[in-house]
């Protein structure tokens, strides 16, 4: 497994981290006994990145990530973790809350749900409008004091908000999407992180599927899936998403690889302070993803790359108005 460190201050980590989001939430229905061998081949596999938030599944997906880690090395393990994002008894989302009592609140229950006594990477999930970063990441440091926490992370924040958090304390990285259709970080954020020394791990790098080269337009995302919300999922620009798609599978074909291969390998090649977060949610997917590893990108590929999928092609936004508007890193 190629290692990678998160920023100057953060830990080492797998160059590919697995995230779980889809193991408890959002995606549709999912089986446990099957996450927890997908966890348990990533860890076979050298991964040691384990992404997860308090809020999906309300709970479930740290339970999930506590079971599946029975009896494994837990210092081989960097459990990333969000918090703030709140939920009713539906399911549905009631805000953010990013006080420092809740920030207090929030690890406690997440300490004892996924059965250890530290965790890695601790991170609001989103900014809290009412609340300073400065006193959000106050109070993590306070926990990294106590011993509670080993490393501060943030997550969709834009480059002002960024330089604020760093002043109060030293932040591994930052996660955000970042994929051949969402390169808008490149702007100013991952200058940013670069020049304060914060590593990026990157969701979203396979579009939530849709560059995965397994999308269709028979394939509908309906409820409880999210993405059926999503606009680039909506029959307006999913067929022109999927066009794009299907012009990197065949950059693919001409390197011996899938497409989900070749975007993942894409956001490897974007530099060694890039971790890219894979969800995937089946063994099969988890391999696949992996073969990414074995791919390296020349500048001829690279250039392929981008003239099948140029940057801003892509139809649609990544969320829906409200979400975006909401996001720190948008503004």
């Amino acid at each position: 497994m190629l290692m990678r460190r998160l920023g100057a201050d953060g830990p080492e980590v797998s160059a590919i981290g697995l995230g779980c989001m889809g193991m408890s939430d959002l995606y549709g229905p999912a089986d446990d006994a099957e996450s927890v061998a997908v966890i348990h081949a990533a860890l076979d596999a050298g991964v040691t990145l384990l992404d997860t938030g308090d809020f999906y599944g309300s709970g479930h997906n740290e339970a999930l990530i506590a079971r599946a880690l029975r009896g494994r090395d837990r210092d081989r393990v960097v459990l990333s973790v969000k918090f703030g994002a709140m939920r009713d008894p539906g399911g549905g989302w009631v805000g953010v809350d990013a006080r420092p009592a809740a920030v207090r609140n929030f690890l406690a229950f997440s300490l004892r749900r996924l059965g250890t006594d530290h965790i890695d990477i601790y991170r609001p999930a989103r900014i809290d409008p009412a609340v300073p970063i400065e006193e959000t990441v106050g109070a993590i440091a306070d926990m990294v004091q106590a011993g509670y926490v080993r490393h501060v992370g943030l997550s969709e924040v834009g480059a002002q908000t960024l330089r604020r958090a760093r002043t109060v304390h030293p932040v591994a990285d930052l996660q955000i999407e970042y994929s051949l259709v969402s390169r808008a970080v490149e702007a100013e954020i991952l200058p940013a992180c670069r020049e304060l020394g914060v590593g990026v791990t990157a969701y979203g790098v396979l579009s939530r599927g849709l560059l995965s080269g397994h999308w269709s337009p028979e394939r509908a995302a309906g409820p409880p899936d999210f993405r059926s919300g999503l606009p680039r999922f909506q029959p307006a620009n999913l067929g022109a998403n999927l066009a794009l798609a299907d012009a990197l599978g065949e950059v693919a074909a001409g390197l011996g690889a899938t497409g989900a291969q070749v975007a993942i390998a894409w956001a490897l090649a974007r530099g060694d302070d890039v971790v890219p977060l894979v969800g995937a949610r089946r063994r099969d997917q988890l391999a696949e993803a992996l073969g990414a590893l074995s791919l390296h990108l020349g500048p001829e590929a690279l250039a392929r790359i981008d003239a099948a999928v140029p940057p801003g092609a892509a139809a649609g936004d990544r969320y829906d108005a409200g979400q975006m508007a909401a996001l720190d890193s948008e503004r």
